[in-house]
């Protein structure tokens, strides 16, 4: 049963919704939770089909709130709230009504929605586009106990990870996180299969892609090792690999569905880590409200730390140039972070100290050398190619 309100206010939606019950003969109200959608007009369907597909698990009041946007400056001046009630097979196993704000009342939602929350029971506010870098912070989602955001549909899904972690509230959660649930189960069972000592870890899965960060992140924070990240084609994640005390354990899934589960001295078994639907994703966040304190700590722990030696990139100093005499302007090569050649030369015996040159010289120029030493100061120390061995540069 549809019901359409035009110009309507919270009042007149909460007497269609007893009205809409008591037509399909079901006046009781038995929904658990009020689930808040905040999306826009061309992600509402999708989101919300979503939604009905999870009530069968988790009945609940759906409101979906969509900020329109007027054409014209006089229009913006001009508050209106549609609505549209849905009551019975068309909202799955609970009610549904689709807010849509126009002019001013859009920056106020918190006001439309809070008349319409069911009473005595909890509230989940789900972003499936656009949610703001503090879903706490947000008016609609200091309404909320649990706040879903899905860091994948953003333009830059990693920067925005490390911008959760500095706005994290205990009720918040990322549907990138509940999307390796699967992935972090089997890996903890398979270290519960044998007694090792893990030494290093890759993850490899496709570019920009959070559900890979937060994975890395968790097995850093947990395991305390070096975990480096790898690129492929996808789909999704495609492979972890554990270097341990008695051999390399692997979990690989490369086509998405099927993935493989290899442990030394033990046979390879087949392991289902399907991609999972949208809808499955809402309902295991819904089977849980208290906060996530893993999904926390891995988190925080930074992508910024990833693809280092020990793991942790904040005890890591870059090396200080020392200070050089005054010398007329000469080109200057890049810093020895990122000439693997330039350490090796300033390792051997009579290399001078300081920033070294950066490669190889190029084609037709003569390697830098040294200024002959005048009768009055000592010779200036100069930058040293690679390849050249600290004898030839005295």
């Amino acid at each position: 049963m549809k019901t359409d309100l035009t110009d309507t206010t919270a009042s007149k939606i909460n007497k269609a919704l007893v009205k809409g019950r008591r037509a399909i003969g079901t006046p009781a109200v038995g929904m658990v939770l009020t689930l808040v959608i905040v999306t826009d007009e061309e992600n509402a369907y999708d989101a919300l089909k979503a939604a009905n597909d999870a009530s069968r698990e988790h009945p609940s009041r759906t409101l979906v709130v969509i900020k329109r946007v007027s054409r014209s400056p006089r229009d913006r001046t001009q508050s209106r709230l549609d609505a549209e009630v849905r009551v019975g097979a068309d909202a799955g196993t609970g009610e549904t009504v689709v807010l849509r704000l126009y002019g001013e009342v859009a920056d106020h939602a918190q006001s439309v929605v809070l008349p319409l929350l069911l009473p005595d029971a909890p509230v989940v506010v789900w972003w499936p586009v656009d949610a703001p870098l503090d879903p706490a912070g947000d008016p609609l989602g200091a309404l909320a106990q649990r706040r879903v955001t899905d860091t994948y549909s953003s333009e830059q899904p990693v920067r925005e990870l490390t911008a959760r972690a500095g706005t994290y509230k205990p009720g918040d959660t990322d549907l990138s996180w509940t999307r390796i649930t699967p992935w972090r189960s089997m890996l903890a069972a398979a270290l519960d299969q044998v007694s090792v000592e893990v030494k290093a870890v890759e993850v490899e899965g496709e570019e920009y892609n959070p559900s890979c960060e937060l994975l890395a992140m968790w097995l850093a924070d947990r395991l305390d090792v070096p975990v480096r990240r790898s690129l492929s084609s996808g789909p999704g994640l495609t492979a972890v690999r554990m270097e341990t005390s008695h051999g390399p354990i692997t979990l690989d899934r490369a086509d998405g569905s099927l993935a493989t589960l290899s442990i030394d001295g033990q046979p390879d078994r087949a392991v289902a880590l399907k991609r999972r639907e949208t809808a499955e994703l809402i309902a295991e966040e819904l089977r849980r409200l208290d906060p996530d304190d893993t999904y926390a700590s891995a988190l925080r722990f930074g992508v910024h730390r990833l693809n280092v030696s020990n793991g942790h990139a904040d005890t890591v100093e870059k090396p200080k140039e020392p200070e050089q005499p005054e010398e007329p302007e000469q080109p200057v090569a890049a810093s020895l972070e990122t000439s693997p050649d330039v350490e090796a030369a300033s390792d051997v015996e009579g290399a001078p100290e300081g920033p070294s040159a950066k490669g190889e010289p190029a084609d037709g120029e003569a390697p830098a050398q040294a200024p002959a030493p005048e009768a009055a100061k000592p010779p200036a120390l100069k930058p040293v190619p690679s390849g050249l061995s600290g004898k030839a540069a005295k």
